[in-house]
C-alpha cells in the first residue's frame, strides 16, 4: 500500500478517536451540569413563591383596610341610628348597614383565603428550601467525581493528540492539505472503505478500473461520485 495513504488511513482513525471524546465529555459534564440547572430553577421557584406572598399580602392588607373602613362605618350608622327622626331615614340606614355586614362577612372571608394561599406558599418555600440543601450538599460531591472522569479522558486525549502531532511530522504536506480540504465537509468519512466494489462514503457502487486502482492501492484514489479516499481492508483484498 501507498506509504501517503497508509499515514492518512492512520490520521483518519486519529481523528475518529479525537473526535470521539467530545461526546464522552459531555456525557460527563451533563450530570453537573443537571444537578446546577435544577439548583437554579428551584431558587427561581423560590423567587416566584416570595413574589406572590408579597402580591397576596398586599391583597389581604388592603382587604384588612377596608374592614377597618366598614367597622367605622358600622358605627357611625350605629350613632346615627340614635339621632334618626322618620322612618324613610331607618330604613335607609338599616340598607347601608345590611349592605356594610355583606361587605364586612365577604371581606373576612377573603383574609382568610388569602392567608391559607399565604401559608400554602410559605409551606411550599420551605419544601423547596430542604431539597436546595439537600442538592447543594451534593454538588460538591459531583463536581469531584466530574473532575475526576475529566481529567482521565484529558489524559487519553492528549496521549491521542501527541500520537497525531507525530504522525503529522511523517506526512507528505501535499498529501495531508488534500485530506484536509476534504475533512472539511466529510468530517469522519473522509477516508472510507470499499465493500462489495461499492464505497461507504456515498454507498455507491465504483467501476472496475476504480476498484482496481482502490485494490493495487499504489495511489490515493477517490470515489468518483463523492470524492472520499478509498481504501480496501486487507482481508478484503481480492
Amino acid at each position: 500500500m501507498n506509504k501517503h495513504l497508509q499515514q492518512l488511513i492512520e490520521l483518519s482513525k486519529i481523528d475518529k478517536e479525537i473526535d470521539a471524546f467530545e461526546p464522552q465529555i459531555e456525557e460527563v459534564n451533563y450530570k453537573y451540569e443537571a444537578a446546577l440547572a435544577k439548583t437554579k430553577s428551584i431558587r427561581s421557584d423560590i423567587e416566584n413563591l416570595l413574589e406572590e406572598i408579597k402580591e397576596e399580602e398586599l391583597k389581604k392588607s388592603k382587604n384588612e383596610l377596608h374592614l377597618q373602613e366598614l367597622s367605622q362605618k358600622l358605627e357611625e350608622n350605629a350613632q346615627k341610628s340614635k339621632e334618626v327622626k322618620t322612618e324613610r331615614e331607618m330604613k335607609s340606614l338599616q340598607l347601608e348597614e345590611e349592605i356594610a355586614k355583606e361587605q364586612v362577612t365577604f371581606a373576612n372571608e377573603e383574609i382568610q383565603r388569602l392567608e391559607k394561599i399565604i401559608e400554602s406558599k410559605k409551606e411550599q418555600i420551605e419544601a423547596a428550601k430542604k431539597s436546595l440543601e439537600e442538592l447543594e450538599a451534593n454538588l460538591e460531591s459531583v463536581k469531584a467525581e466530574v473532575d475526576e472522569k475529566l481529567a482521565a479522558i484529558n489524559e487519553q486525549r492528549q496521549q491521542v493528540f501527541m500520537k497525531k502531532e507525530a504522525l503529522l511530522a511523517e506526512i507528505n504536506q501535499k498529501a495531508l492539505a488534500f485530506y484536509q480540504k476534504i475533512r472539511r465537509w466529510a468530517k469522519n468519512t473522509t477516508i472510507v472503505t470499499v465493500e462489495d466494489q461499492a464505497c461507504m462514503g456515498c454507498h455507491l457502487v465504483i467501476g472496475d478500473k476504480v476498484y482496481s486502482d482502490v485494490i493495487r492501492a499504489e495511489e490515493i484514489t477517490t470515489c468518483p461520485h463523492c470524492g472520499r479516499i478509498l481504501y480496501v481492508e486487507p482481508s478484503n483484498e481480492a
